[in-house]
């Protein structure tokens, strides 16, 4: 196993396993539940982590996490022509209903 990635921001580390897995790239989160143990462990050694479980897969994750990380949300907020929720411009599909944005 390999460790790709790691954080201090749960969230963020959820959200990259989930595009990792989706892009096919299976890895597992570790230090989950450590965040408790701050202060007898150095803070860093707590943050959550992301492994390969396939090391062949390394080159994919490293360039999804990547592409992933550095994603400038650009554009004007939107109305889901279906429900009418109004949504910020990163979204590309509503999530209220699941229509995708329409084109500008």
């Amino acid at each position: 196993m390999q460790k790709v990635f790691s954080s201090p921001d749960l969230g963020l580390v959820a959200h990259l396993k989930n595009i990792l897995e989706n892009q096919g790239v299976i890895c597992v989160m570790k230090n989950y539940y450590l965040t408790g143990g701050m202060g007898e462990i150095p803070p860093i050694e707590c943050w959550p982590e992301l492994w390969l479980v396939n090391d062949a897969q390394l080159q994919d994750a490293q360039t999804i996490i990547k592409a992933n990380q550095a994603i400038p949300i650009t554009g004007k907020p939107w109305q889901c022509p279906n429900c009418g929720e109004q949504l910020e411009a990163q979204f590309a599909q509503c999530w209220q209903c699941g229509t995708a944005q329409p084109a500008n």
